[in-house]
């Protein structure tokens, strides 16, 4: 039976895999060399909000707040650069990044039961990121 499957699927899935690598051009990913560093920062606030809110573990809150201090990265690094450039960082797209990013990430991980304590976690951490992120803002003259 596992010859079968094998010989019916992997030629399709290798042929699928060609052709979506290959074939369907991609934007290179948005995070730059600061996602790391994102990464910690959300980790440490969340972990602490969790502390406070009295929400699950805390591996669990750092790792909401890695999740969601990541994806307040990327979102900045998706804006263009004249937008950048422009108006600097949002406060609110970065808590409202970190926010989604914690409640998907406390759903994946289950360790709080209460999505308002994850979105608050991954809010704290989004706002974290936006206050200790010292990326030079660039304003127009």
């Amino acid at each position: 039976m596992k010859n079968i499957l094998k010989r019916t699927f992997l030629p399709g899935l290798m042929a699928a895999t060609l052709a979506g690598t290959s074939l369907i051009p991609a934007q290179p990913a948005s995070a730059d060399d600061r996602v790391l560093n994102n990464a910690a920062i959300g980790a440490g606030a969340s972990a602490l909000t969790g502390a406070i809110t009295g929400c699950g573990s805390f591996l669990n809150n750092a790792a909401v707040g890695a999740g969601a201090g990541a994806a307040v990265n990327a979102a900045n690094g998706a804006r263009t650069r004249q937008a950048r450039r422009a108006r600097g960082r949002l406060p609110v797209q970065d808590i409202g990044v970190g926010a989604g990013a914690g409640i998907l990430t406390g759903a994946v991980t289950g360790g709080c039961r209460s999505t308002w304590k994850n979105g608050l976690n991954g809010a704290a951490a989004g706002a974290a990121v936006h206050l200790l992120d010292k990326r030079p803002t660039y304003r127009r003259r």
